[in-house]
């Protein structure tokens, strides 16, 4: 009897599918049952070879040696992974299996995934496709029962291994030609480089701001208090004489009540969350970096299998989902969102297309809770937050809309008009989840025609703000729409940017930008994004088309025409070739300098030069400015231990046996007497089931030092 193989994208989901499919034998690398073989990749397994791989010369970076264009880019195995590489090899090759089936991540990227390690393996055999949006073994089930053919997916492949090879042309050599030519790591590419211009443009715009004073009339009357309004409904006088002429006109006048508007009005709650949207919330209110934000939702999706799946632009759920809201609701309808998801499952829906809407959705509808039941306590501090954002979305748009009356009442003053409005809540509807103080403003009660006496007429003023600097949630959400950020002569590709969905993907934009500020090209200081002197310069010394996200917006429509079939590949990589030579041309004809502004009177112990004081995301640290040396020395890192005495995170200085943790408090502990303290607070010798459990309760808690030194940990 021939089998089938199901390659996953991950270890756990290929375990859940196992699971559903009752593949219960264990194997190395992967799991059997009587019709399927599951087995799994670890992300990517199959990788573009690097320069070197094609020429020896390459392993030394010189101007000399570019462009580096090969006519073909060959793939390799990703040599940490090759031993998983060739068990799902020999998995695909049994003369026993008969079919393929794609179950890695249902995207551009999940099937490059697969392609390049069933193209590496060199197998021919029958592909099929599972394309669904969370794993739950109902979701697993019905994806089954509608396997898509693997051939309706080749030109979402070629649209993938186009942006690959893209970016690896365009990439690799203006990073290297910016870097030789000026002697400093300065790292260039289609969305890193635009991504920086956004910043530049906003911070020209607050150099260039200049405050003015406006003015503004207020009159108080009869327990209310009206605003001057001019014929075009402003309320703003940026000439003072002009504003104190109409007080002066106004002064022991009376007022008439020329209008009193009523009417009842209905706000509908915001739309279902896409990623980009999520992770602009999660930056807003609670910090976190778009990075911080994926890692929470996927392990939501993959590993607790509450939400659905995170890499989606889509606000808007299809009809076919329709049916299983009230499943949705049963299952995350526990402690806090008890109450109100009770209510709603006794609702008939009605909803309208800014929820339910088949066209709006590209690959993936909208992230909303799945059917499977949840376990609040399961979660991980990070993880619970972001699902707490999600459910309370998901019930408010299920939830009546939030109803209030308005009243506008207009008087006039010796022929000025001036306005007030009120506003009286009618029903809370979905505002009653978002644990706000509701605006309710009353005004007294007053009828057409009616004359007020006792006006006092007062003068206002104010000052004009400059733009916000952009956080990192701003970033994210202009990356998706950067058309404000382009050049006059670039409006016309506005359209071509929509289309496109911005710069990047919502799967790639946030390591886009830990990328920059890791690379040192901007910083976070607070909460907002600020561009470095480094990211000032690269952005003068890149080619002038790889500032503007219009050129990635164009390089994102080729890719969907590719994706779509109306665009081939090799067309599209034949252009990439000739852009790619242009830009390494144009770099090498340039005569401008870079100067670093991070030199530390401290000498590289390797070559002497001079090394550069350099801090991000995980520490900070020293690294030599000769780029040939690169000798690296930690000052220290940041780590998600927490303060005994003021609960503010621990920074881990010194190397070995030397190391201490210091807090901004003062207080300071070596690492003996962190892991005897730990150990207290365990009551017990520490397990490594203990350590697991108290990583993964720590916020994000990452691969670093102290991570390190935790997993050391042995029970005696």
């Amino acid at each position: 009897m021939s089998k089938k193989v199901i390659l996953a994208e991950k270890p756990s989901v290929g375990r859940d599918i196992a699971r559903v499919l009752g593949c219960t034998k264990k194997g190395n690398g992967f799991l059997e049952g009587t019709q399927y073989i599951v087995t799994w990749a670890l992300g990517h397994l199959v990788t573009l070879a690097t320069p070197d791989m094609y020429d020896d010369k390459y392993k030394t970076w010189r101007m000399e040696d570019l462009p580096m264009v090969p006519n073909h880019l060959r793939t390799v195995v990703i040599s940490k992974t090759g031993k998983q590489f060739n068990i799902v090899k020999s998995q695909l090759n049994r003369k026993d299996v008969s079919e393929i089936i794609i179950a890695t991540d249902a995207g551009r990227e999940g099937e490059l995934v697969a392609r390049w390690i069933i193209d590496k393996a060199r197998v021919k055999k029958s592909i099929k496709r599972l394309w669904i949006s969370s794993v739950t073994d109902k979701a697993i089930r019905d994806g089954f029962k509608k396997l898509q053919p693997g051939k309706k997916y080749e030109n979402l492949y070629a649209s993938a291994v186009a942006r690959s090879e893209a970016d690896w042309y365009v990439g690799l050599n203006a990073t290297r030609a910016l870097t030789t030519k000026f002697n400093a790591q300065l790292s260039s590419g289609r969305v890193q480089t635009p991504t920086l211009g956004i910043i530049a443009a906003r911070e020209e715009e607050i150099r260039a701001f200049r405050p003015q004073t406006f003015y503004g009339v207020q009159a108080k009357v009869a327990g209310a208090t009206f605003t001057w309004q001019d014929a075009k409904n402003q309320g703003r006088i940026f000439n003072k004489e002009k504003a104190e002429s109409i007080v002066e006109k106004l002064t022991n006048e009376q007022a008439t009540v020329t209008s009193v508007e009523k009417s009842k009005k209905k706000q509908f709650a915001p739309q279902l969350y896409d990623l980009t949207d999520l992770q602009q919330d999660a930056n807003r209110i609670f910090g976190f970096s778009g990075k911080q934000t994926l890692s929470a939702m996927q392990n939501l999706y993959e590993r607790h299998k509450l939400l659905t799946y995170p890499r989606t632009d889509s606000r808007v759920i299809t009809s076919d989902i329709v049916p299983t809201l009230k499943d949705r609701l049963d299952a995350c309808g526990v402690d806090e969102y008890a109450s109100v998801a009770n209510k709603l499952i006794k609702k008939n829906f009605r909803l309208p297309k800014s929820v339910v809407n088949d066209q709006a959705v590209s690959d993936h509808h909208a992230i909303i809770p799945t059917e499977t039941p949840a376990n609040l306590a399961d979660l991980a501090s990070n993880e619970r937050k972001i699902y707490d954002l999600v459910v309370t979305r998901f019930l408010a748009v299920l939830s009546d809309p939030y109803e209030y009356e308005e009243v506008k009442v207009t008087i006039d003053i010796a022929g000025e008009t001036f306005l007030t409005r009120g506003h009286t809540v009618i029903d809370l509807g979905w505002r009653e989840l978002v644990r706000r103080e509701q605006r309710q403003t009353e005004v007294p009660t007053f009828k057409e025609n009616d004359t007020l006496s006792k006006v006092k007429v007062d003068l206002t003023q104010g000052e004009t703000k400059a733009p916000e600097r952009l956080t990192e949630g701003a970033l994210l959400k202009a990356m998706e729409n950067p058309a404000k950020y382009m050049a006059a002569d670039e409006k016309h590709l506005t359209k071509t940017l929509h289309e496109a969905g911005g710069i990047g993907t919502v799967a790639t934009r946030a390591d886009i930008i830990d990328k920059l500020i890791n690379g040192q090209s901007m910083e976070i200081r607070g909460k907002y994004i600020h561009l470095t002197q480094t990211g000032k310069q690269l952005l003068e010394l890149a080619p002038e088309d790889l500032r503007s996200p219009a050129l990635t917006a164009e390089w994102e429509q080729k890719l969907l025409q590719i994706e779509r079939g109306k665009l081939d590949k090799d067309t599209f990589i034949k252009e990439i070739k000739s852009y790619t030579k242009k830009i390494v041309q144009d770099i090498k004809q340039m005569e401008a300098t870079f100067k670093h502004d991070n030199v530390t009177g401290t000498k590289c112990p390797k070559c002497e030069d001079l090394m550069l004081e350099i801090e991000n995301r995980q520490g900070k640290f020293l690294r030599c400015k000769n780029r040939s040396c690169n000798h690296r020395r930690n000052i220290y890192k940041n780590t998600n231990a927490r303060c005994p005495n003021c609960k503010k995170r621990l920074k881990l200085y010194g190397e070995g046996e030397g190391q201490t943790f210091t807090c901004t408090c003062g207080h300071r502990e070596k690492m003996a007497t962190f892991e005897k303290r730990r150990k207290q607070q365990q009551k017990s010798r520490v397990s490594k089931k203990d350590v697991n459990k108290y990583m993964k309760q720590q916020d994000d808690f990452k691969n670093n030092a102290l991570a390190d030194a935790l997993a050391k940990f042995k029970d005696k």
